[in-house]
C-alpha cells in the first residue's frame, strides 16, 4: 500500500522533476556500485592470486581471474605452519575478550546510564577521552605491567588488557538510555535491586547492542597483529595473523600465493560470522544512536 501511494505521489510531480529524481537515484546507485567494486577489488585479487602459481602473483597488468586454479597453495598452508594451532589461539583470545568485554562494558554502561554518583560526568568525559589515545602510546606501560604479573608471552597478555573498552561502554550506554525508565520504576516497586534490574530487565532488552559489541570486538581482535607482535614470542602461542606471517619465509622469499591462501582461510570465520549476524549488526547500530 505504501509503495502504491508513493507511486501516485510521484505521478503528481511535474515531468521534469521526475526525470531529475530518477537521474539522481541512478547516479547515486552507480556511485555506490563503483565504490563497492573498489572496496572488493583487493579481496578479489587476493582470492584470485591464492589460486595461481607463485610466478604469476605479480603479473602486470594484474590478472583478476586465476589461470591454473592451483589449489595446492591451500594445502601448502597446512603443511608449512601449524594452522589449526594458530586458529585455536585466535579463537581462544577473541572469545575470551568478547566475553570479558561484554561483562565489564555492560556493567560500566549501566552505571553511567542509570546510576547517579559524584563526578559521573567528568569520569565519563575522561573515559571517552581515552579513545583518542593510540595504543602505541600505552603499549610500553602495559608490557611492563604484564611482565611484573608474569603474564608476558602468554595468551592472557592479549586477553586481560582487552577486557576494558571505552567504545563498548559508550555503545551500550547509548542503548541503555533508550530503555524506558518506567520499566525500572515498576521493578523497584516490586522490590528489585539494581543487580536484578540489570540482569533481568536491561540486559535482555539490550541484546541487539550486545550483539553489535560482540561482533565488532571479535572482528577487531581476530585481525589484531600489533599487540601479539609485542607480547608473544613463543611460536606455538602465535595467533593466526602473526602466525601467517611466517609463511613468507626467511627474508620474505616465500610464496605470495601461499601467504594469500592463508589469509583467505583466516577470513572465513569473520565472513561466516557476518553473514549470520548482519541483521543484528544493522539493528543494533541503528538503535544505539536514537538517544544521547
Amino acid at each position: 500500500m505504501a509503495t502504491h501511494v508513493s507511486e501516485i505521489e510521484i505521478a503528481k510531480v511535474p515531468r521534469g522533476r521526475q526525470i531529475r529524481f530518477y537521474l539522481g537515484n541512478s547516479f547515486i546507485f552507480s556511485l555506490l556500485v563503483v565504490a563497492s567494486l573498489l572496496m572488493l577489488a583487493p579481496l578479489i585479487w587476493m582470492f584470485s592470486t591464492s589460486l595461481r602459481l607463485p610466478r604469476e602473483s605479480f603479473s602486470l597488468p594484474p590478472q583478476w581471474l586465476p589461470t591454473d586454479f592451483h589449489a595446492e597453495n591451500y594445502a601448502a598452508v597446512f603443511a608449512e605452519v601449524p594452522f589449526f594451532r594458530f586458529f585455536f589461539n585466535s579463537v581462544f583470545v577473541s572469545g575470551m575478550v568478547v566475553a570479558g568485554q561484554l561483562l565489564t562494558a555492560s556493567m560500566a554502561a549501566y552505571a553511567f546510564a542509570r546510576l547517579r554518583f559524584p563526578g559521573q560526568g567528568m569520569l565519563f568525559v575522561v573515559l571517552m577521552s581515552s579513545l583518542m589515545i593510540p595504543i602505541q602510546a600505552t603499549i610500553i606501560p602495559i608490557f611492563v605491567l604484564l611482565r611484573y604479573m608474569h603474564l608476558s608471552d602468554t595468551l592472557w597478555s592479549l586477553i586481560l588488557p582487552g577486557w576494558s573498552s571505552a567504545f563498548g561502554v559508550f555503545l551500550l550506554r547509548q542503548y541503555f538510555l533508550t530503555i524506558p525508565d518506567d520499566l525500572e520504576d515498576a521493578a523497584r516497586l516490586d522490590g528489585a535491586s539494581h543487580w536484578q534490574i540489570f540482569t533481568q530487565i536491561v540486559l535482555p532488552l539490550a541484546a541487539p547492542a550486545l550483539a553489535v559489541l560482540a561482533i565488532l570486538t571479535f572482528n577487531g581482535y581476530w585481525n589484531e597483529f600489533f599487540r601479539p607482535l609485542i607480547f608473544i614470542t613463543s611460536y606455538d602461542r602465535f595467533p593466526l595473523p602473526l602466525g601467517l606471517v611466517t609463511l613468507r619465509g626467511y627474508l620474505g622469499n616465500g610464496s605470495v600465493a601461499v601467504v594469500l591462501a592463508g589469509v583467505a582461510l583466516s577470513l572465513l570465520p569473520v565472513l561466516i560470522l557476518y553473514i549470520f549476524t548482519q541483521k543484528y549488526l544493522v539493528e543494533g547500530i541503528t538503535l544505539t544512536g536514537i538517544k544521547g
